[in-house]
């Protein structure tokens, strides 16, 4: 049994890791700690654990074997690090840091304590994306030029239930979060440096719409060094906007969208005469690809049928199990780390940052 502990229920998806920490057969909660300790005092009470203020405490028990890490992001050093060095597996809420060299930094010391460390990206897993990953490795598409990811719901509009949006003020804090929508829903961050290749360099333009101190509103661009180009689109303003991958090459194009293929719009599937209305798909949406390379040159609709991967959180105790390396993780989360960073240097600057 690997046992863990909880270290902040800051982030917005901490109750969640903790979940699956409690969910799953080989893991168990055993501590919390929080950097606000009424909050983490409840949650220690809740589960019936002992509940520390100090930190390097917690660290200090040899019946901890590892950390599930969900503080502010101006803090993921400070923690990580002192996790690493006590010997502590560390899995972590994304982004690594908000900061190449704060990144490295973890990394560096993972590397000589010789835990295992994950970030949990958790649309890289998902069978959506391991589909369209498959497409763009058969050669389907010919050469990747250019790769659309767009992620947004509407987690500062006012609402009934909240009048200032259902992000709660604490998780929008500029200095704790380092940043707002965009270092939270890069989702599509990765997902564009996954399916478009290692970028030279990145352009951004932050929005505000809605007057915070953080972005609500984001568009970045990487431009590759053969002259491929991705574009990635975050926002917290925009009521039905669908998640979505639009991928194009020298040979083929694949859309993928999780409420219908451009829903309201028309495409004409599996070789059909006529452009028929798409129905709403299941949950993992639908795939549309047309591909040179595929007899008949025809736009061919099909759900998604490639099995996903284990989920982040799984493949950490895998990876503790096993004694492994999450090094292709641990390289993708670096990479994040670079663009978000560029990105926001970008913005300020007016100016494409170079990698």
């Amino acid at each position: 049994m690997i046992r863990v502990a909880m270290l902040s229920f800051w982030h917005v998806h901490g109750k969640d890791y903790a979940r699956e920490a409690e969910e799953h057969p080989d893991t168990e909660i055993v501590a919390v700690w929080d950097e606000v300790p009424e909050r983490g005092q409840a949650e220690a009470e809740q589960r019936g654990v002992p509940f520390y203020d100090d930190l390097d405490e917690l660290l200090s028990q040899p019946e901890i074997d590892g950390v599930i890490v969900d503080a502010p992001t101006n803090m993921h050093r400070d923690v990580m690090v002192a996790a690493a060095r006590a010997g502590k597996h560390i899995f972590t809420e994304k982004v690594i840091a908000a900061t190449l060299s704060e990144a490295q930094e973890i990394i560096e010391a993972v590397d000589q304590a010789g835990v295992t460390f994950l970030v949990a990206m958790r649309r890289l897993p998902m069978a959506s994306t391991r589909a369209v990953k498959e497409i763009i490795d058969q050669g389907l598409l010919g050469d990747v030029v250019s790769v659309r990811v767009r992620d947004s719901h509407s987690g500062v509009l006012p609402s009934a239930q909240h009048p200032r949006g259902m992000l709660d003020g604490a998780f929008l804090n500029r200095e704790q979060a380092q940043g707002g929508v965009l270092i939270d829903l890069c989702h599509s961050v990765y997902l564009t440096r996954h399916f478009l290749g290692k970028p030279e360099s990145v352009t951004a333009a932050l929005g505000y719409f809605t007057g915070r101190d953080i972005e609500d509103n984001a568009v970045v661009t990487l431009r590759c060094s053969n002259g491929a180009i991705g574009v990635i689109e975050a926002g917290y303003v925009t009521q039905f906007a669908p998640f979505g991958i639009e991928i194009h090459g020298t040979q083929g194009t694949v859309l993928y969208s999780e409420t219908g293929i451009g829903e309201g719009m028309y495409s004409r599937i599996s070789g059909a005469q006529n452009w028929t209305r798409n129905q709403p798909p299941g949950p993992e949406g639908k795939l549309l690809l047309r591909s040179a390379k595929i007899e008949g040159n025809q736009w061919l609709s099909q759900d998604v049928t490639t099995p996903a991967a284990p989920k982040p959180f799984d493949q950490w105790v895998a990876h503790i199990q096993q004694g492994t390396k999450a090094t292709e993780n641990i390289a993708l989360g670096l990479d994040l780390t670079a663009i978000i960073e560029a990105a926001y240097r970008s913005a300020e600057s007016g100016q494409a940052i170079r990698l």
